[in-house]
């Protein structure tokens, strides 16, 4: 919790509760349905819930946006997004029902109202945000074919409305993968939060 505050010092009294819950939540639940890697789950802040709110350095959600988790697995970066942004709406989604109901009982656990958990793949989906944030899912061409019906076309923040994607690796590659024409902006998340686990960890966005 102490690295979750140092990043983001100005966390009310309930959003520092719901974080510090996180944590047991998790424990409890991957010991029987394992959504977190089981080497992860001692540093769910950093490795999880951290690299989650990233997205949060570069983009500020306006007040009504609605943003939907793609692929969302245990909740992330759904769940911590929805804890930051209270008066955002989310919708997580993924194909596995077992993950789902991971994120349905950790967002009760915590009274996490802005929070919807839905059964349903990306290409099945009939909601419409103004971002579609995801992580760990699918390469970056494959991200954008799916979030792209996903979005709406009326624009309310100062960020056009796109796909948010949290990427490790050979960026250069992803990006080869998507139209040289595309509109798209790559953040190093060792900008944001210097530490090791964030090595070749960025942030990426694509203009809808």
């Amino acid at each position: 919790m102490d690295l979750i505050l140092k990043h983001f010092p100005n966390l009310t009294t309930q959003q520092i509760e719901q974080f510090a819950q996180l944590e047991e939540l998790y424990k409890t639940w991957n010991a029987q349905i394992n959504v977190i890697s089981r080497k992860d789950i001692d540093n769910l802040y950093e490795r999880h819930v951290l690299h989650s709110l990233a997205i949060a350095k570069m983009v500020t959600f306006r007040q009504d946006s609605h943003v939907i988790d793609l692929g969302t697995g245990g909740g992330f970066p759904g769940i911590p997004l929805a804890i930051l942004f209270p008066k955002v709406s989310f919708t997580l989604i993924d194909g596995t029902r077992k993950k789902i109901r991971v994120v349905e009982a950790v967002a009760e656990a915590i009274d996490l109202k802005n929070v919807k958990a839905k059964h349903v793949r990306a290409e099945e989906c009939k909601d419409r945000a103004d971002f579609v944030v995801t992580r760990a899912v699918a390469s970056l061409d494959k991200l954008l074919m799916w979030s792209r019906r996903l979005l709406k076309a009326k624009q309310m923040n100062a960020l056009p409305n796109g796909l948010i994607a949290l990427k490790g690796g050979d960026i250069e590659r992803e990006i080869d993968l998507i139209h040289r024409d595309e509109y798209k902006e790559v953040y190093d998340i060792q900008e944001y939060f210097d530490r090791p686990a964030f090595d070749e960890k960025y942030v990426v966005y694509v203009q809808g």
